[in-house]
């Protein structure tokens, strides 16, 4: 009785299969006649006619349960077995049907309710697992299909005059974004030596930048995904123009710690929004290589700020003040200037259009197709064929179900999840997916941790290279006497101990790295004195006369003071690069450095594509910690100038590479969100980095090559098991 029962209900299923099955392809072949005919009709019509026509006019289809399309108000009783059809104005009567106005690529929405092998929102799924699974192979498929459709769609748009004016504009975002970076490094020592900040207060600048940065790349990733990309870097970008200009003009070192984390906090937008931006104006052809070129603009901000940070700062005539309360000093006028790329980003992107692919995701066709469209023609009017049309009249959407999933999602949440073209691909949460989740997260944590580790320690170890061979050439006079003698010349890099000075006169001189240990000065006379990096250790000053000289306290360490009087004392900390010419050394290496990166540069853009984003990824990271070894041979600055150099454009490409990967990884929906979200991983492990690897400076070599070495051919060896994304579409 049950086997006849289930057989019975077994032959009742598969004859609504079939059934279905028919009528869908009947309303197919419908569907190609009256597509042409609507066609045809959008051919004699102008674009702007449809502009003028009223929302209200647009009919959407309503669907049953069954599957099958209705319009309002017609009969719905099957049983006679009529055949329901519309006339050519209104559409046909299946999921395939059009309305008015999608010759404009405006496909029609459903209003929400179950069709075949769909779901609706808050319908319940069937228990059977085999359903499900159909289900689930279902939208899969209709995912690729929008994919491909959006890759042939970009495919005859091509590549030309609007990708590259895109590609210049996001460059200059790309460009303040590294002009940021190395700011921090050359501003440092300047802004805490003119706000005379403490010992315990420095190295708080670089950390509280890194800190907005991380903020900034989740928070604008995130909501560049409910917002829009343009709309979220143009706002992100004038916080971070506003603030750096800002910072240039504040006084206090609280203040300019605010304003500097604003600053960060604005261009960590940069990163997660830039390479997603771009690359969904790219077909699959163009990705890898056009996006590593675009990193190319990171190396022109640090060759930017190093050039401008050589000419700039060591100037320290180019400088006013007013008053005693308000200084404007050199290295103010380089943040002025450091601002400048990221105000003609804010100015270019205005012109810019926003991705079409967001546009899709969002539901606005009407918009997505003016976009592609708009490509489309600028392309081909730098191509002298302004005449060819743009055949596109109906781009497929997703079902109101998924869409309706992807607006009402919380915002900074990544899933669903990535959108992989291969055999392997995943397109709902599971165990694989969080495995390349988590894999991915372990490579850009453990590139930027060895990157900016290595960053921070090789001029800091290059300036204790430097300290050495100073402190090896120092003059040392023991138990000298001078009696009325003028001091009127530097005086540098000298130790004087047990000395007596007598009715001797220092004026209007400088005394660098000068110390003076178990001396006395007797009727001595300071007038015009300025000291950098002297002290007077366990000295006795007997009726000495000082006069607007920065001697006080803090240079008088263990010392007595009888009878002696001061008159106007300098004020605050004095800066002086007079003569100074280490300060163009560290620029002079930082330009080197940054220059490096060219030819890796290069080599990635011209082989992305070729050899792969894994195997570049995993080589590169690979081979820069291999170089690491290299550095047990760094006796001498060049020796270290050279590393540096041969570290950084091995490292590039992995840079690059990587880039590319996490790009290409995410769906379009979640894409921002991801790369925010990899990009504050970044910048926590560079301030970690920086803590580490700084404190290591001049304990030991061991330690930061082995730590460098093995955080890096680790994460390379992880980056080798990502998914392989080079012939994927973007989802």
């Amino acid at each position: 009785m049950d086997e006849s029962y289930n057989n019975k209900l077994s032959l009742v299923k598969g004859a609504k299969d079939i059934a279905r099955e028919a009528k869908r392809h009947a309303a197919k072949k419908v569907s190609k006649v009256v597509n042409r005919a609507a066609d045809e009709y959008s051919s004699q019509r102008n674009y702007s006619q449809f502009q003028n026509e009223d929302d209200d006019d647009e009919r959407y289809v309503h669907t049953q349960h069954d599957g099958n399309a209705r319009f309002p108000g017609e009969n719905t009783n099957d049983e006679d077995g009529e055949d329901y059809a519309s006339d050519a104005t209104e559409g046909h009567d299946d999921e395939d049907e059009i309305y008015e106005g999608e010759y404009q690529g405006v496909p029609a929405h459903s209003d929400g309710k179950s069709r075949d092998g769909q779901v609706s929102m808050g319908q319940p799924v069937s228990d059977s697992l085999r359903e499900r699974k159909e289900l689930e192979q279902e939208r899969l498929a209709e995912e690729e299909e929008l994919a491909q459709q959006y890759e042939l769609i970009m495919q005859e748009c091509g590549h030309g005059r609007f990708q590259w004016q895109l590609f210049f504009v996001l460059g200059m975002a790309l460009m303040s974004d590294g002009v940021e970076v190395f700011v921090v490094g050359f501003v440092l020592p300047s802004a805490e030596t003119d706000m005379c900040v403490p010992n315990s207060g420095a190295g708080w600048l670089g950390s509280i930048v890194y800190l907005g940065m991380m903020v900034g790349a989740f928070f604008w990733g995130g909501l560049s995904d409910k917002v829009g990309r343009k709309q979220c870097l143009l706002i992100s970008m004038s916080v971070n123009g506003f603030f750096s200009f800002l910072s240039s003009f504040v006084q206090g070192y609280s203040m300019f710690l605010f304003c500097r984390m604003l600053s960060g906090f604005g261009i960590g937008a940069a990163v997660p929004i830039v390479f997603p931006y771009f690359a969904e104006f790219l077909s699959r052809e163009k990705r890898g290589e056009h996006l590593s070129w675009l990193c190319m603009f990171w190396m022109i901000g640090g060759i930017y700020a190093s050039a401008m940070a050589w000419l700039i700062i060591p100037h320290y005539g180019w400088s006013f003040s007013m008053g005693s309360a308000y200084q404007f000093h050199s290295w103010r006028v380089f943040v002025v200037v450091c601002a400048l790329p990221c105000m003609c980003a804010v100015v270019a992107l205005t012109f810019m259009t926003e991705s079409p692919r967001f546009f899709l995701e969002m539901g606005k066709h009407d918009e997505a197709w003016m976009v592609l469209k708009q490509v489309h023609d600028t392309n081909m009017r730098a191509r002298g064929e302004p005449e060819k049309v743009f055949t596109v009249s109906t781009i497929l959407s997703l079902p109101q179900c998924f869409l309706s999933s992807i607006i009402l999602s919380p915002p900074f949440s990544l899933l669903p999840s990535p959108s992989l073209s291969s055999p392997s691909s995943l397109s709902c949460p599971s165990f694989l997916y969080y495995i390349s989740l988590s894999s991915l997260s372990i490579v850009w944590f453990t590139l930027s941790f060895g990157y900016y580790g290595l960053s921070v320690w090789f001029p800091d170890v290059i300036h204790h290279l430097q300290s050495d061979e100073y402190a090896s050439r120092v003059k040392i006079h023991n138990d000298e006497r001078l009696e009325d003698f003028t001091f009127n010349f530097t005086l540098e890099n000298q130790i004087h101990t047990n000395g007596v000075f007598i009715n001797d006169r220092f004026i209007s001189m400088k005394m660098k790295s000068v110390t003076f240990i178990d001396s006395t000065f007797q009727n001595c006379y300071f007038d015009d004195v300025s000291t950098v990096g002297s002290l007077f250790k366990n000295c006795t000053f007997i009726e000495a006369f000082f006069y607007n000289t920065d001697i006080d306290d803090s240079k008088l360490v263990g010392s007595r003071v009888i009878n002696s009087s001061f008159h106007h004392n300098k004020t605050g900390c004095q800066m002086t690069f007079d003569d100074d010419y280490s300060a163009y050394w560290v620029y002079f290496v930082n330009f080197l450095g940054t220059l490096a990166v060219l030819p890796g540069n290069i080599v990635s853009a011209l082989l992305m594509d070729k050899i792969g984003r894994l195997s570049m990824l995993g080589g590169s990271m690979v081979l820069s910690g291999i170089s690491c070894f290299f550095l047990w041979f760094g006796t001498s600055e060049s020796m270290m100038i050279f590393m540096l150099c041969l570290y950084n454009g091995l490292s590039i490409s992995a840079w690059n590479s990587l880039d590319v990967v996490t790009a290409e990884l995410y769906s379009t929906d979640r894409r921002c969100t991801g790369f925010g979200f990899c990009n504050a991983l970044c910048k926590l492990a560079a301030v970690l980095g920086n803590l580490i690897f700084g404190s290591l400076v001049g304990i030991t070599k061991a330690i930061p090559i082995l730590l460098a070495s093995a955080v890096l051919v680790g994460g390379g060896l992880v980056g080798l098991r990502l998914p392989d994304t080079r012939g994927n579409v973007l989802m």
